[in-house]
């Protein structure tokens, strides 16, 4: 079906673009992956690239969301749609809290050079007079609107880079800004002109670097940006351009073999760095063992000198952001000190390091010996640092999800990559995540993994699941004692209120207290330990034998000992099970079984 073409740069067209960008992405990832080749083969630039505008679409959708409901929130509402500052807004805070890997690291600087200037563009602050200023939820930008944008996008990713390489994804969004300021026009002009730029700097890459040429490939995170660049096309024309046909490397990649034994996505992406000319990095024969990668909050100032820093010790150093958040990466021999680095200025969070593998870092998958797949493996959506230790000690594959920051698909995809198992039993844990979740188990079949997904809508839930989990009996036997372990668990949780809202227990304010039972709102008080003491009572109420505990590290103290307490002297038959879960989200998760 045609694609309605939007004629402006507005709120509804940065929408349009994210998820045609997306789409394309999917299609593409698998061959992005397969000509990942500079500086090692690691085969996942397509699958990063994926996951950093996955990221950004549900910023986006987030955004518009809250737009469409909150005339039915208690208080003045906002309208009905987002304005363009606050779509690209959303659109770049999303791409660089989701950043994954050099590719998706270097996009999210792309997206957020656009974004600062539609964003002046739209408030009609930008000193160049091009773009049309509109004001209120009408605003947007036009074809010399757009021109700026693309150029401003390209010269701000490759400052970001501490040492850019020709013949990589920068080369490619030069050509396409360099193309877009030959453009006249309306933003559909402009956005075929950029296209038919990088598509030929993408053909050119091989010619730019030997690593490409002796594969016969193109640069993979050049070709996502293209990719990226034929759904602005079809964003204004309706109609996205021929796709591109390009040769396979002469590298095997097995999708579900990960590189090394860390919990996150693969190493080296697209080679849109140099060595810091010690020989490291730029062709492959050795390097630093270790990428790094966090968001941080610091000052300028502080940035910078974390730059030089990290410059100095090691190579493929990106820095992106600014206004107090930023993604750094790096790939250094001592993560330790990389760390070590991002807390001296300012602080670090959502810290993956990933080894390159075992004896030298930059060893091919063909060289490897295969790793033997495991018959069974259970994948778990965990709230906080300390759940994620719990179900990791029994044995469950995990996935880290942050408040605010819930997984993306490809994410859960590639834990069951890591899980590296012929039968895998998936647990979301939360219920807005089920339809995310079975979107991954769909992809995970695909690559003949058999998946079954049980409906677990808080991690007590997950955590009865696993408490029944034995790996040695009938796949279908085992799935069933895990989904009825899960369903006869009731879920409840102790949490602040962020605002006024309307509950199915009254109205509640911004810093109320709230006990959530199976999802919805049963209790509103100011005392946390009264709030979870009446929510248990309600609990125990229909019976139960176990009642189980997820501190946040948060909650009060003497809340846990005050439960127990109160399940010693009220329930006699009842036994009670305290866990930290630490960085959660909720002051306190309750199970009853």
């Amino acid at each position: 079906m045609a694609q309605v073409p939007q004629r402006f740069f507005d709120a509804l067209a940065v929408r349009t673009w994210c998820g045609l960008s997306l789409r394309a992405l999917g299609r593409a990832r698998e061959e992005i992956d397969a000509i990942n080749v500079y500086p090692v083969a690691d085969g996942d630039t397509g699958t990063n690239l994926y996951l950093t505008v996955e990221s950004a679409v549900a910023a986006v959708e987030a955004v518009f969301a809250a737009h469409a409901v909150g005339a039915g929130e208690p208080g003045p509402g906002p309208g009905e749609r987002p304005s363009l500052a606050e779509t690209v807004g959303a659109m770049a805070h999303g791409a660089l809290i989701g950043a994954r890997g050099n590719s998706g690291t270097i996009l999210a600087q792309l997206l957020r050079g656009l974004a600062q200037v539609l964003t002046a563009d739209a408030e009609g602050a930008r000193p160049d007079g091009e773009g049309a200023r509109i004001g209120g939820e009408g605003a947007h930008t036009d074809g010399p609107g757009l021109r700026a944008a693309l150029r401003h996008a390209a010269e701000s990713a490759r400052q970001a880079v501490a040492h850019p390489v020709e013949g990589t994804v920068l080369t490619v969004a030069a050509a396409a800004a360099e193309a877009a300021d030959g453009a006249e026009g309306d933003c559909a002009d402009v956005a075929r002109a950029a296209y038919h730029g990088a598509r030929a700097a993408l053909a050119a890459t091989p010619g730019q670097l030997p690593a490409l040429e002796r594969a016969g490939v193109v640069d993979a995170g050049g070709h996502g940006l293209v990719t990226v660049l034929a759904a602005l096309v079809e964003t204004f024309t309706g109609r996205a351009p021929e796709p591109l046909t390009v040769p396979h490397a002469r590298v095997a990649h097995d999708p579900a073999d990960p590189v090394g034994e860390c919990p996150v996505d693969g190493g080296f992406l697209d080679g849109a760095f140099a060595d810091d000319g010690d020989g490291s990095g730029g062709d492959g024969s050795g390097g630093p063992a270790f990428e790094v990668i966090y968001l941080l909050e610091a000052g300028d100032a502080a940035v910078a000198r974390l730059r030089q820093r990290l410059d100095a010790l090691g190579d493929s150093l990106v820095v992106v952001g600014g206004d107090g958040l930023w993604n750094v990466h790096v790939h250094v021999d001592d993560a330790g000190a990389a760390v070590e680095a991002g807390v001296e200025a300012g602080r670090p969070y959502r810290i993956r390091i990933t080894h390159f593998g075992h004896g030298d870092a930059h060893t091919t998958r063909s060289e490897r010996p295969p790793r033997e797949r495991a018959q069974r493996a259970v994948v778990a959506v965990v709230p906080g640092e300390g759940l994620a230790g719990l179900y990791t000690e029994a044995g469950a594959t995990t996935v880290l999800a942050r408040p605010g920051e819930p997984p993306a698909s490809g994410e859960l995809v590639q834990a069951v990559r890591r899980a590296h198992a012929r039968e895998v039993v998936l647990l979301p844990n939360d219920a807005e995540l089920r339809h995310t979740a079975a979107a991954a188990a769909e992809q995970a079949r695909t690559e003949g993994v058999r998946v079954a997904l049980i409906p677990t809508r808080s991690a007590v839930q997950g955590i009865a699941a696993l408490a029944v989990h034995e790996p040695g009996r009938r796949f279908d036997e085992d799935v069933v004692a895990m989904t009825s372990a899960a369903g006869a668990t009731r879920y409840a949780e102790v949490a602040v209120a962020e605002r006024q809202a309307w509950t199915t227990a009254g109205i509640c304010q911004a810093g109320d207290v709230l006990g959530l039972i199976d999802g919805d709102v049963a209790v509103i008080g100011a005392d946390v330990a009264e709030v979870a003491a009446t929510v248990l009572d309600r609990m125990l109420a229909a019976g139960g034998e176990l009642v189980t505990l997820v501190l946040g590290e948060e909650a009060p103290e003497a809340v846990a000992g005050r439960l127990e307490a109160r399940v010693r002297q009220a329930y006699l038959a009842v036994d009670t099970v305290v866990y930290r879960g630490g960085r959660q989200g909720a002051l306190l998760l309750v199970g009853v079984e």
